[in-house]
């Protein structure tokens, strides 16, 4: 590393700070937020005491026309009102149907016909509890809405349907396929009927609605389909979850995220035919595909608090407004599970492309290299070992292999470079007040002894595209989640090893293990190139690099402390090897020295 490449990262990494510090709000604003949250608090307080002084009243009212009037039950008390033709369901009690599959078990219920629990049976949460996808349990998590020719919005959600398939569990092995269906039996003959396909090979539910006789009921014949229930967090940390929780629309081409930065609701709408729609957290999505035509769709989200608060619920939703046919039918593909590869990718090519593996100016690179060498590499090694660290290891080895002719093409130049700094020392000297002549006699220099000045920082800059692309895949792949190796318990999360008794800024009050590790390695490393470019003596320029040398990988501790473990033990073994590849590579270049000088003699 020269000495611009070295202020060049110094530089980044004090504007970073510099950013942090300036956008932190001042003690000031600390304190008028906590006014605002207390006064928030108080007015929702008063808001609930005239709630349940309004409740009692109700209830006091019940209480006497109960006394004239039969009762009804319970269930029926509790589901929204709904009028016109749809507040005639004949249902009165709420139901429920169990199914259990290899990869999941869900629980489908009647009070919206669908589903108000899904377990992941081969995950869990950070805690050891089947990762629970759906956060609202009380209805279906999809709702169906449209406008009547009455002017009512109608939402399946607040109405019980009819449970036709018999029992209340039902088991499917792999290979197996059954139905669930609700059926909502209206005046006239008229019916709404809702069947769920489910497989248990995989994470995929088939789901058709058919609006028998209704066609003429429902304005424009256009229905919004969507998940209307948040998806829970299933990690440690839920400030990581959070950042990687949004919906997002795939149409026209293209992928779109909606996420909001701030806490409040705001909403957006996609006009067009639509691929599918979903809202994800950092491992887990719900998808829709529609296999019908489609006119629109509605991404919804709703930030309570601060977005780095663990306290703060963040509340995405997703539909897509679809098109009637002639018999009233519609019909759409499901997708709830793991953003695994190879699943996601079934239901559609793009699905997987949620997943961040990459900035997006560099996803052209990014998605291919993910897909075609990272995942597959990944896949292929796990029949040998279940052990991702090991695989980790071996995988950074084979990069570091394929970039071995790029880097000593750097630490060549930077040899080179280094047995230079006399002749260039001389030439700063003897033009010391003529710069031009002095940039002149140096390009001659470079020139006579065949030695290009970026030759150190082209090879290298070639290597970027790949590290950022691993940079951002270890954080966000679900393949390394909850995978264990040395006393990492989870390479998808931090490794902290040692408790501070303090806060330090940017860094926390924990260290991770294989940071530190890391940060030891970069610094033998950085101590090696200095060494190879001429940054050893007791030139003002020699002092600066020493200095640098140093704080390099000191700012890397502080950015990568509270990332991914299976991140920084990848980083870790690509830097030792590059130790190792630049110790010989410096003893072969002095090796082919000392044999030119003894030529000459």
């Amino acid at each position: 590393m020269d000495k611009n490449t070295a202020t060049g990262f110094v530089l980044i990494f004090f504007l970073m700070l510099g950013w942090f510090y300036f956008t932190m709000p001042s003690e000031e604003q600390l304190a008028q937020q906590r006014q605002e949250q207390a006064l928030q608090d108080s007015l929702a307080r008063i808001e609930q005491n005239q709630q349940d002084s309004l409740d009692q009243l109700d209830e006091a009212e019940a209480e006497e026309e109960e006394r004239s009037e039969p009762s009804i039950s319970e269930d029926v008390d509790d589901v929204p009102e709904v009028r016109g033709l749809f507040a005639n369901s004949p249902v009165s009690e709420q139901t429920e149907i169990e199914v259990t599959t290899p990869l999941y078990t869900v629980t489908f219920t009647n009070r919206g016909a669908g589903p108000s629990s899904f377990l992941l049976n081969q995950y869990n949460t950070w805690d050891g509890r089947p990762v629970q996808l759906i956060d609202d349990t009380t209805r279906s998590a999809y709702n169906i809405g449209f406008l009547s020719t009455e002017n009512y919005n109608v939402e399946t959600q607040n109405i019980l349907f009819r449970q036709v398939t018999q029992g209340n569990s039902i088991n499917i092995a792999s290979g197996e396929q059954r139905e669930v269906r609700y059926e909502l039996e209206l005046e006239d003959g008229r019916e709404v009927i809702i069947t769920y396909l489910l497989n248990g090979n995989n994470y995929e539910i088939d789901v058709d609605v058919q609006f028998s006789g209704l066609q003429d009921y429902v304005i424009g014949g256009d229905v919004d389909f969507g998940w209307t229930a948040p998806l829970n967090f299933t990690e440690k940390d839920p400030t990581q979850d959070a950042l990687e929780t949004a919906a997002y629309v795939y149409a026209g081409g293209e992928l779109e995220k909606f996420k909001l930065d701030e806490a409040g609701r705001n909403e957006t709408t996609i006009n067009g035919n639509i691929d599918w729609v979903a809202t994800k957290t950092k491992f887990f999505t719900q998808l829709i595909k529609p296999l019908s035509q489609t006119d629109a769709a509605l991404l919804t989200g709703e930030v309570t608090g601060a977005i780095d608060n663990q306290n703060t619920d963040h509340r995405y939703t997703s539909s897509i407004r679809t098109n009637l046919d002639d018999q009233g039918s519609t019909s759409f593909r499901l997708y709830l599970g793991p953003l695994k590869y190879r699943e996601v990718t079934k239901v559609d090519e793009h699905a997987y492309d949620m997943v961040d593996v990459g900035w997006s100016w560099l996803r052209w690179f990014s998605d291919p290299f993910v897909r075609w060498m990272v995942i597959p590499f990944f896949e292929f090694m796990s029949r040998f070992t279940a052990n991702y660290g090991i695989i980790i290891i071996v995988f950074a080895s084979l990069v570091k292999l394929v970039l071995s002719p790029l880097t000593y093409k750097s630490y060549k130049s930077m040899a080179a470079m280094g047995e230079l700094q006399p002749q260039m020392k001389e030439i700063q000297e003897k033009y010391k007040d003529n710069p031009q002549k002095q940039q002149k006699a140096t390009m001659d220099l470079y020139r006579k002894n065949k030695v290009n000045p970026l030759g150190g920082c082209l090879p290298n800059l070639l290597q970027f595209p790949i590290l950022i692309t691993l940079w951002r895949y270890f954080q966000n792949s679900i393949q390394i989640r909850q995978e264990e190796f040395l006393w990492a318990g989870d390479l998808s999360a931090p490794d902290y090893i040692l408790n501070l008794p303090f806060e330090i800024p940017f860094l926390g009050d924990q260290i991770a293990g294989f940071v530190l590790l890391m940060t030891a390695a970069m610094m033998v490393q950085s101590k090696l190139t200095g060494g190879m470019s001429g940054g050893g003596g007791s030139s003002p320029m020699a002092g600066q690099m020493k200095v640098l040398q140093y704080i390099f990988p000191v700012m890397l501790l502080f950015i990568f402390n509270n990332f991914a473990a299976g991140l920084s033990l990848y980083y870790l073994i690509f830097n030792v090897l590059s130790i190792i590849q630049q110790f010989f590579i410096k003893r072969s270049l002095h090796g082919d020295k000392d044999g030119k000088e003894v030529a000459k003699a």
